[in-house]
């Protein structure tokens, strides 16, 4: 299958090669792909520039968002970040046309003064916008109508999503939410070629809410089990 994956950092480079090694034809997408293939310094999350990840990793294409998303025979997963993800996306509305996006993004704003600051290993948290009356999954299905978007992995990092039995045997669970059902199957028949067994259907996307809301809960028991950032670990709903 084409797969595209929009976005390079950390997030997206665990699905790229998961992906790849399952088979796939994995198409990535990024803003400039000569900017991206020039970095020699790591991003903000320290992760190392993506010239020499694509060397490790032969038969993966580097294109614009629009030429991946293109590529893509049905699926596409995107790791833009949160802040930028919606206009990024509209920009590519026509490639994206019919077909099913997996967003994981969290809405992070990373620079802002808040009145009580939440201190973390890396500076402040950044804060949720928008947060309780919306969500950035719901935003995108707004701005892409003609796009089936579900909101999936985004209560995980992204090397658990890929690798579920790194924690607990596998024995957690992982969500999803979205308005078409067949397109909540194609997130689910991806999360069980990745390992998982234990998916819960969330509903329609409205439930992205609380799937993104979580992100502070989740940075809140990494901290506490004395990870820096994010956390290896798991949640699981006892029925």
């Amino acid at each position: 299958m084409k797969i595209a994956v929009l976005g390079t950092g950390g997030g997206a480079r665990a699905h790229i090669a998961k992906l790849a090694g399952l088979g796939h034809e994995v198409h990535v997408g990024t803003r400039d792909p000569e900017a991206t293939l020039a970095r020699t310094e790591p991003d903000m999350m320290g992760t190392p520039p993506f010239a020499g990840f694509l060397a490790e990793h032969s038969g993966i294409a580097l294109h614009t968002f629009g030429d991946a998303a293109a590529a893509s025979d049905g699926l596409v997963i995107s790791g833009i970040d949160g802040h930028n993800a919606v206009a990024a996306l509209s920009a590519v509305a026509d490639q994206l046309a019919g077909k099913t996006l997996i967003d994981y993004a969290v809405p992070y704003i990373y620079r802002h003064e808040p009145e009580h600051p939440w201190p973390t290993p890396w500076g402040i948290m950044p804060k949720l916008e928008p947060v309780d009356t919306d969500s950035l999954g719901e935003q995108i299905q707004r701005a892409l109508p003609r796009t089936k978007v579900v909101k999936s992995f985004v209560t995980q990092e992204q090397s658990t999503v890929v690798s579920p039995d790194s924690v607990g045997g596998g024995d957690h669970t992982m969500f999803v939410a979205g308005e078409d059902a067949g397109a909540k199957q194609q997130a689910t028949d991806l999360l069980k070629a990745y390992g998982w067994s234990d998916i819960l259907d969330l509903g329609p996307l409205v439930a992205a809410r609380g799937m993104e809301m979580y992100a502070h809960m989740h940075s809140a028991i990494g901290f506490g089990l004395g990870h820096q950032f994010g956390g290896h670990f798991g949640i699981k709903v006892v029925r």
